[in-house]
């Protein structure tokens, strides 16, 4: 099994950083499970190479099944991902934050640990505006992520809004007029839907991160279509982690 490094290369109490490390241990120990040789795994990777071949139903019932599979479980950030993601932010005195998919909330204690640790460098009116907007369609991962930021306190709870529903919806509306990160985390047919809903309030120089497009990678798919039409506005690179994770730049 993959070890999780005890060593947290961040700003943070002891408090955090072990309930950190606890979510990391529980997110590892759920995909070792989910690696092991399993009837319903099998049934599942049948359903979903009938539906990559056309049959819309069999889509159907791979999407119900791994929706249930999936439903309670983390699907957490990586920690080498996480902590490259709090450097980052951390760098770019990003403090209007869009996490897209936040699941149990593991990966939005590192954003909010940097926009607090941001903020605080900003004059009070001005770190007032600070914030990670959190979203997560799952009720009951919605409840368990509010559950851990409550026990992270008062470096990570304050600086967060979750908003619960669809994102289609959830994000129509009352965004930060310029947005200095986005990480999607989520379904990949939802990224490009974000992206659409997000692009006018994006800051020039905001920076997008995206997991696992290199293992997704067809899923990706019309998110890099959709960045190649918008002509030199985007410029992304794939950065080697597990799974693969894209960089990219807005700068239109």
């Amino acid at each position: 099994m993959a070890q999780v490094d005890a060593s947290l290369t961040i700003d943070a109490s002891e408090q955090v950083k072990a309930l950190l490390l606890r979510l990391h241990n529980s997110s590892l120990a759920q995909e070792e499970e989910l690696n092991k040789p399993d009837e319903k795994l099998s049934t599942l990777k049948a359903l979903k190479a009938k539906g990559d071949a056309g049959d819309a139903t069999a889509l159907a019932d791979y999407q119900r099944q791994f929706d249930d599979l999936m439903r309670d479980k983390m699907i957490a950030l990586e920690q080498d991902k996480a902590l490259f993601v709090y450097h980052l932010c951390r760098a770019l005195s990003a403090t209007r934050i869009v996490e897209a998919g936040t699941s149990f909330g593991l990966s939005t204690i590192y954003l909010a640990l940097a926009v607090g640790q941001n903020a605080s460098k900003l004059d009070p009116e001005q770190g007032k505006a600070a914030k990670v907007i959190a979203t997560e369609n799952e009720a009951s991962k919605a409840i368990l992520a509010r559950q851990h930021w409550k026990e992270a306190g008062v470096e990570v709870e304050p600086w967060i809004e979750l908003r619960e529903g669809d994102l289609r919806q959830t994000l129509a509306s009352n965004l930060p007029m310029e947005i200095d990160f986005v990480l999607f985390d989520i379904w990949t047919p939802m990224v490009v839907p974000t992206l659409r809903l997000l692009e006018p309030n994006l800051k020039k120089g905001a920076v997008l991160v995206a997991d696992n497009v290199t293992s997704s990678a067809s899923g990706y798919d019309d998110f890099h279509d959709y960045i190649k039409t918008r002509r030199n506005a985007y410029r992304s690179l794939v950065l080697p982690y597990s799974g693969g994770l894209e960089f990219t730049i807005y700068d239109p």
